[in-house]
């Protein structure tokens, strides 16, 4: 096969082609989403699709009807999963770019096939990619004969080289719900020394006939229950893997040859001390040479995106990401740290394209590198629990064994059995596999979500009829408005029912972007109904969820909604002082702090952010005064749409959890400068002081910080300062002596220690001396109530250092309604004193002991203290 052009694409080249040929082509240029999708129902964006899913679905209307990009894209968990053919084929990734066409409702398959057919075969001078169209192969859905049609008869593609697949090959859907529809793939025909001829149909594999961009034309939505219903529009969804055709440009077999792999490959190679044998898949030190630079290019752009390790989720899968990696360094022998040079390679790969990985790139290293550490650590940890299994009678290693190294510690399989077989021991395989089933038909279990189908239903019927909800709430506290429908809702936790409430215009904020909804009220003519929440049905659709409280509200009537005002005010300052804090946070710890979740309330904030320290206290005062710099400053705050782009040119920073279009709302306060689509204070002296009441960890490389402002800050000052005044009423003195107080009390305090000690030593002395008389040839043992342990021990040491004593051994009730045992030996007798109480101990109820001369136990039960000495009584000649 020959390549397009004799100067073949770079990467970059590849990419801006296809956004140039479709944005000629009247397509709006969409940059690339990140890696964390706002759908819960994938863990990450799988397609191209996936940011647009509510425009396919009809959630939400495009603010475009034609679109392009060139979408950062993963696949390594859920239904979407190739992370465990990473390094085995030639194509498979984890993290991959998918170039897209899209037409919402617009344009269908007339024009999405030409369109696709004109690109792929037009001269590289004519914006085109020049591959030779008798090379290409079509198949299309066993039903779809319209597209059979237009490739046959438009394009003009022979009817020898159209092929009909099934459901399996040619049906795409984003996953278990959502948007769907039949396909058609493009193939190129890589010459007879890949394989036999026959088209895609005779070749399941693709290592001849390799598909290289796939047209969905999307139709439907399936539900939970696998149902699909139509879309409200036929519209096109089409993915082009970059790599893919990046490889066919540049005239090599495979991704790995590209220069997108092949500067990390050469890292692997630099770092471990192998070569890479090309095209050779059985060679295990090739193998891991793949492993190695696809994880450390996909590891980059995961926590470029915000995701860090950790055990759950996304985190999960990155972990599992680096740990794959380095395990298999460690396999090649390679004992120091290989991934932070590879992210290094992968940030100067990915730099030109992403310019925040370079801007990114120490945290980036940081983070990766300190997950290796641990894991080598745990490596290690791994080696020693297989080793005690691993004795020289056993057969077979278990599979709940191995399976608990894999899950456990992270253990690689592969590992394990390459170190059992040097032993001649096999791995119990089904038993292994029978744990791994276990376990992900508990994650299967946990995932399925509770997606109120007949709900969903309802809120489109009313987002059909009416439209979306006029929001007025960033200007006013309420609004003349008219209720459209009720539904009903959720018992509330007392069991009293509530209803939904859709009305034509809102000033209620509906949660999001980490404010809590609006609460407040809705009346009409002939009731009233108490707003307990606001939240989304749909995008851009508000759902007043209200208990009815007086009279009745009916659909159609007109109302006043009202929002609780003193609660907004207070949620507007807590969620400007989250900006703050960011600004502060990011400047104290560093840039690479980012926003990982946030709460704003009436009450307090809670952000979360990356970082992989403990904040000091130290950090946490800077934080505060640079907050409250700001506050004090009083400088009015700024709230204003512009495109998103000239939002990125003025240095405004996205806010977690925030869905943005073409136009988004900014926020400037202070110094900060972000996105937020929250409600806001109107000069930043409107939020008081700001207060951090908490820091600490929810996870790896995560943090949380809650803060009070307002009020809140006033009560706190309050209490704190009524609890220093009694604090110093106690100890009798000023408040602004307060420390000098305590510390007189803490000297006071241990003189009398000092003194009671003293004393002990004295009473203990004389009571040595009566226990002393009762020895019987220098042996004490005896009852002794009413006395602490500690003090018992010092009285057992008083009677052992007098003349003729060998053994002492004192039990009895102690001052607290235990028992308390205590033995005594000279120095450098050879059996110790713990043997005197051992099985005494028993005899009470408890246990204890010690390895020297000097030996402790206590009990429960006073009952048994007579049988306890009469134990000790006779295991003094064990110890004489």
């Amino acid at each position: 096969m020959t390549t397009p052009a004799a100067n073949a694409m770079t990467a970059d080249q590849l990419r801006n082609s296809f956004r140039d040929y479709f944005a000629a082509r009247d397509h709006t240029v969409v940059q690339s989403a990140s890696l964390i999708p706002h759908d819960p129902t994938v863990l990450f964006n799988v397609a191209g699709m996936v940011p647009f899913k509510d425009y396919f679905v009809g959630n939400e209307k495009p603010p475009f009807q034609r679109a392009v990009s060139s979408q950062k894209c993963a696949r390594a968990g859920g239904k979407h999963n190739d992370l465990d053919e990473v390094g085995r084929t030639k194509r498979h990734l984890v993290f991959f770019e998918m170039m897209g066409n899209f037409s919402f409702g617009d344009y269908f398959k007339t024009d999405a096939i030409p369109y696709a057919w004109d690109l792929m075969t037009s001269s590289r001078e004519s914006g085109g990619w020049g591959f030779d169209g008798d090379q290409l192969w079509i198949t299309v859905h066993e039903t779809d004969d319209e597209a059979e049609q237009i490739w046959h008869e438009q394009v003009g593609v022979p009817m020898e080289r159209i092929q009909r697949l099934g459901d399996k090959d040619n049906y795409w859907q984003m996953g278990d719900v959502g948007p769907c529809g039949p396909c058609s793939e493009i193939h190129i025909d890589r010459g007879a020394e890949f394989g036999p001829d026959g088209g895609p149909l005779r070749d399941p594999a693709g290592d001849r006939f390799m598909e290289i961009w796939n047209l969905v034309f999307m139709q439907f939505n399936q539900d939970a229950n696998g149902n699909r219903a139509p879309l409200p529009t036929p519209s096109i969804d089409t993915g082009a893997g970059l790599e893919r055709i990046l490889a066919l440009m540049q005239g090599v077999d495979s991704v790995w040859e590209t220069d997108l792999m092949q500067p990390l490959i050469d890292e692997a190679c630099s770092i471990t001390g192998h070569s890479y044998k090309v095209g050779d898949y059985d060679d295990r030190a090739s193998f891991a040479m793949r492993v190695l630079a696809e994880h450390a290019r996909s590891a980059t752009m995961l926590v470029n995106d915000g995701v860090f390790p950790s055990n759950e989720a996304r985190g999960y899968v990155l972990r599992r990401i680096i740990r794959r990696a380095v395990r298999f360094a460690y396999l090649l022998g390679t004992d120091k740290l290989v991934m932070p040079s590879l992210v290094a390679v992968a940030g100067q790969v990915m730099g030109d394209a992403y310019p925040d990985v370079t801007k990114n790139m120490s945290f980036i290293t940081d983070v990766i590198g300190k997950e290796e550490e641990r894991f080598r650590h745990t490596l290690k940890n791994g080696l020693a629990i297989l080793d005690g299994e691993l004795n020289a009678d056993a057969e077979k290693l278990s599979g709940a064994t191995a399976f608990l190294l894999h899950d456990t510690y992270g253990f690689p399989l592969e590992l394990t059995q390459e170190i059992a077989s040097e032993r001649a021991i096999d791995v119990d395989l089904d038993e292994f596999n029978a744990s791994m089933t276990e376990q992900r038909e508990r994650a299967k279990a946990a995932r399925k979500g509770g997606v109120d189908v007949e709900a969903m239903d309802a809120y489109r019927e009313v987002l059909d009829q009416f439209g979306t909800t006029n929001f007025v709430g960033y200007t006013d506290d309420f609004a003349d408005s008219r209720v459209l429908a009720i539904l009903d809702g959720p018992d509330d936790d007392n069991g009293n029912p509530t209803v939904e409430i859709f009305l034509d215009t809102s000033p209620f904020y509906a949660e999001s972007g980490g404010q809590v909804g609006d609460t407040g009220s809705i009346t009409t003519d002939t009731g009233t109904a108490t707003v307990l929440d606001c939240t989304f049905a749909l995008p851009n659709l508000r759902r007043h969820s209200a208990r009815v409280t007086e009279g009745t509200v009916i659909a159609g009537q007109t109302c006043t909604a009202s929002i609780d005002v003193l609660r907004r005010d207070a949620i507007r300052r807590n969620h400007t002082a989250t900006h703050l804090l960011h600004s502060a946070l990011r400047h104290v710890l560093g840039e690479h702090v980012k926003q990982a979740g946030s709460m704003v309330g009436p009450d307090r904030l809670r952000f979360d952010f990356s970082h992989y320290d403990a904040v000091t206290p130290a950090q946490i005062k800077q934080i505060e005064d640079i907050a409250n710099h700001e506050t004090l400053g009083n400088m009015p705050t700024r709230i204003f749409e512009t495109t998103k782009d000239e939002a990125e040119a003025l240095g405004a920073i996205a806010f977690f959890g925030d869905k943005y279009g073409d136009i988004v709302r900014v926020l400037e306060a202070g110094s900060t400068i972000e996105l937020c689509g929250g409600t806001h204070v109107r000069a930043t002296g409107d939020i008081g002081t700001v207060k951090v009441v908490s820091e600490s960890s929810i996870g790896s490389n995560l943090r949380r910080i809650e803060a009070i402002t307002g009020d809140a800050s006033v009560a706190l000052l309050q209490r704190d300062e009524a609890m220093i005044a009694g604090a110093a009423q106690l100890l009798g003195t000023q408040s602004d002596d307060l420390l000098g107080g305590v510390q007189r009390k803490i000297d006071e305090v241990k003189d009398l220690q000092d003194q009671i000690k003293t004393l002990r030593s004295q009473l203990a002395a004389g009571r040595a001396e009566e226990l002393a008389e009762i020895a019987v040839e220098g042996v004490v043992v005896t009852q002794v109530d009413g006395l602490a342990p500690g003090d018992m021990r010092e009285l057992a040491i008083a009677v052992r250092q007098r003349e003729g004593i060998k053994v002492v051994v004192l039990i009895g009730e102690t001052d607290t309604g235990g028992v308390a045992l205590v033995a005594a030996v000279q120095p450098g007798n050879s059996k110790p004193a713990s043997l005197l109480i051992k099985d005494a101990a028993k005899a009470v109820g408890g246990g204890g002991g010690g390895k020297g001369d000097i030996a402790t136990a206590g009990g429960k039960d006073p009952s048994g203290i007579p049988a306890a000495l009469a134990i000790a009584a006779e295991a003094v000649g064990q110890v004489l």
